[in-house]
């Protein structure tokens, strides 16, 4: 009895082991893509009008300052409308991609 306990064990063990080497493999891959699109993305933006670039940049940029400004400052009474949960979700959203490219993308053999 012991013995099968053991090689379950060992099997339970192995599957984890290959599901989490897939699971990583398809994350970084995944995460390349991410990198190599938004890549794709400044070079046509950039292409087709630099100043238009340099304005989505600037509004972007804008938009993180606010939401992170709103996330982290002391909390008003009642919950967040309009500006400011549009920007506190364009924070958050960018926060995670950027997390999610550091942490994964670091690795990448495309950089």
């Amino acid at each position: 009895m012991g013995v099968r306990r053991a090689v379950k064990g060992v099997g339970d063990f192995l599957v984890e082991l290959l599901g989490d080497a897939v699971a990583e493999v398809v994350l970084s891959l995944l995460a390349c893509a991410l990198l190599g699109l938004l890549g794709l993305l400044v070079y046509l933006s950039w292409s087709f009008s630099p100043r238009a670039t340099l304005a989505g940049a600037g509004l972007l940029s804008l938009a993180v300052a606010h939401g992170a400004w709103r996330t982290f400052r002391t909390p008003a009474q009642g919950r967040r409308r309009g500006l400011a949960a549009v920007t506190t979700a364009v924070f958050t959203t960018t926060a995670l991609t950027a997390a999610f490219l550091m942490f994964y993308a670091s690795d990448c053999g495309c950089l």
